[in-house]
């Protein structure tokens, strides 16, 4: 009996896989057969109406559209045949386009006034397997202005970063970070270990608002340096970046201590902890208020560490909020040119 059941469920565990797998194919290609079909529709439409809004163009839009929904359905109502075009438009290259995003990805991709950043929500949208709301608050949250901020120049995410090519740190790290998942209650008994505990309650949230290529490794990763005992908060691996991550989390304003005791945990695991072919480790002080001259100043000239101080916002800002916040650190950044190049 004990063998009977033992391959019941062996092959029932195979049977389940297949019809799994199957599905996803369907899924997969029906999609993907959606995505052609209305990029094509969106390119007969688009040469009808000659790239203008005039009343000939939208009469024939209504026209097609009554038709085409007589016969097939409420997909295609005018506004749906408005969209179609628009992708046409938007993604005029079909080769572009990835199978693995579905019509309302694209639909919301399609928002995206900036030709830059539309490429790499896309791109980083297909690559992290986001879900349609994901994606939309990646967006509502400006990721990738919040990403370029760091950044010398607008730079592509490259796929490939091995090679003699410098690794490309800044483009993987956010200022500020948003962390509305975490309904963080101020109060004076609210410490750094709150915030510990509601990121990992929430890690999926956090490894999507840290961006692509996390996975988690510990939390109060225990060191000990001749005899003392450290704490670090929270550590984890990138693995497109092939480096150690950092994580320390501070409820005020960062001081130059935290800069200092990071800087520690960053030499520590770049000497102890590395295997063969790993990056240099990342340091990240994720506080209440930045100062960047402190980091600054208690960095100096130091290029060989990779430090950072990120700001948290512990609530979703408006879109007024995020601009002025991204004014900030723009403005830090460029005086921080001006003084290396004084």
């Amino acid at each position: 009996m004990l063998e009977l059941d033992k391959v019941s469920l062996h092959l029932y565990s195979e049977i389940r896989q297949n019809i799994i797998q199957l599905r996803q194919k369907i899924k997969s290609a029906v999609n993907s057969g959606m995505i052609q079909i209305y990029w094509e529709i969106g390119r007969q439409l688009d040469l009808v109406s000659n790239r203008t809004e005039t009343d000939y163009g939208n009469n024939i839009l209504q026209n097609v559209s009554d038709k085409l929904s007589k016969e097939f359905g409420s997909g295609f109502s005018y506004s749906n045949l408005r969209n179609m075009r628009q992708f046409y438009r938007v993604y005029h290259d079909f080769k572009s386009l990835s199978s693995s995003l579905s019509w309302s990805h694209y639909r919301i991709l399609m928002r995206v006034a900036d030709p830059d950043a539309r490429d790499f929500y896309t791109k980083e949208c297909t690559a992290s397997g986001w879900s349609v709301r994901e994606l939309e608050r990646q967006i509502t949250t400006f990721a990738y202005q919040r990403t370029i901020t760091n950044q010398v120049s607008k730079t592509e995410l490259p796929d490939k970063y091995t090679g003699n090519v410098a690794v490309p740190y800044k483009e993987f790290i956010r200022d500020p970070y948003i962390l509305e998942f975490l309904d963080l209650k101020s109060s004076p008994e609210f410490h750094e270990k709150n915030i510990e505990q509601g990121i990992i309650d929430h890690l999926q949230s956090f490894i999507l608002e840290l961006g692509r290529g996390f996975s988690f490794v510990a939390r109060q990763k225990h060191i000990s340096i001749d005899g003392d005992d450290f704490f670090i908060d929270l550590v984890f691996y990138n693995y497109i970046l092939k480096c150690f991550v950092l994580i320390d989390l501070k409820l005020g304003k960062v001081k130059h201590q935290d800069i200092g005791q990071m800087q520690m945990y960053v030499n520590y695991y770049k000497e102890n902890m590395r295997e063969n072919g790993d990056n240099e480790p990342i340091g990240i002080v994720l506080c209440a208020e930045k100062n960047d001259a402190v980091v600054r100043y208690t960095l100096g000239d130091d290029k060989n560490t990779h430090i950072y101080a990120s700001k948290y916002m512990p609530y979703m800002p408006t879109e007024e909020e995020l601009k002025n916040e991204l004014n900030l650190r723009k403005l830090s950044f460029d005086n921080e040119l001006e003084n290396k190049n004084e």
